[in-house]
């Protein structure tokens, strides 16, 4: 039995993971800058993490991490992602395992205007795109989710920004399980339905070939490890655009979770206790539906 660490633990999509987590047979570790957010609750311990901007981010992170007998970190927030792949050899010296792409890997994606290079580079079709105020779509080149993107036709500051042609056609997201050598394991395309500040509130698994036979070059040209989470659009005329890769576990994984398995036995399975992979069949058709849902706590 591990004790197994997730981020962002107060987010809405969070119960998922750490459900899985202990479905899975492990301890759910819970971490959050809110003392007092939702995972708390529903995890069997919990860490209060320093700030982002705090100059002693990364040692605080490792004493608390040392403190709490953490063994695996499933790294989730886009703020501190580099980090994690910064430091995968750091921690594993000390018995903390990543599961994480790699570095160079995190970095690319983590960056629009890099992953846009990427993207032309190795022959992916995406949405062209410029650091000038070339077209309509604004979004930040760091950004996350819906955060700052917006159709601005008045000028605006471009640093730190880039402008993308808009895509129009059905939106997907992809879910990605790779392998050590990088080999996509699990491909489960799923249409975003009900999208809301970035976030889909349900969706449904489909057959795609042509968005898996991209996935697969895409898997080819750059090395991922685990859970991968990539956007992409089908076209009227049938094409596929790819609009951003997220190299990390997502809050929609959860439909893709239950479309094969549970991927926390998996990453523990084939990273840790290095298994070899028999992927199950996916449950194509399969829809998911997303609803709030309460946690009370007595001050008794």
């Amino acid at each position: 039995m591990l004790r197994i660490l997730t981020e962002a633990s107060g987010s809405m999509s969070a119960a998922y993971i750490i459900h899985a987590i202990q479905q899975a047979g492990h301890v759910a570790i819970a971490s959050d800058i809110d003392p007092d957010c939702v995972g708390r609750y529903l995890a069997t311990d919990f860490i209060p993490m320093p700030s982002k901007h705090d100059p002693n981010l990364w040692e605080k992170t490792l004493e608390k991490l040392v403190e709490h007998k953490v063994n695996v970190v499933i790294p989730s927030l886009d703020e501190t992602l580099s980090g994690w792949a910064e430091r995968q050899q750091q921690m594993a010296q000390v018995g903390i395992y990543t599961i994480l792409s790699p570095v160079e890997t995190v970095r690319t994606f983590q960056d629009k205007w890099k992953t846009y290079q990427f993207f032309i580079r190795e022959g992916i079709p995406t949405p062209a795109t410029s650091l000038e105020q070339t077209f309509a779509l604004i979004k930040p080149r760091n950004g996350r989710g819906a955060v700052g993107v917006r159709v601005e036709n008045s000028i605006v500051d471009m640093e730190g920004m880039i402008s993308q042609e808009v895509v129009t056609g059905i939106e997907y997201t992809v879910d990605v399980f790779c392998d050590r050598e990088s080999k996509p394991v699990y491909i489960v395309p799923r249409r975003r339905e009900g999208v809301i500040q970035g976030k889909s509130t349900g969706g449904i698994v489909e057959k795609q070939p042509l968005i898996e036979e991209w996935v697969k070059k895409i898997c080819r040209a750059i090395p991922f490890a685990g859970p991968v989470n990539m956007q992409c659009f089908l076209q009227e005329n049938g094409e596929v655009q790819f609009i951003e890769i997220n190299p990390r576990i997502a809050g929609g994984m959860a439909l893709g979770f239950a479309a094969t398995e549970n991927w926390i036995s998996l990453m523990v399975d084939h990273f840790i206790n290095k298994k070899p992979i028999t992927p199950k069949p996916i449950r194509y058709g399969l829809k998911m539906k997303r609803y709030y849902a309460e946690v009370f706590v007595s001050n008794d």
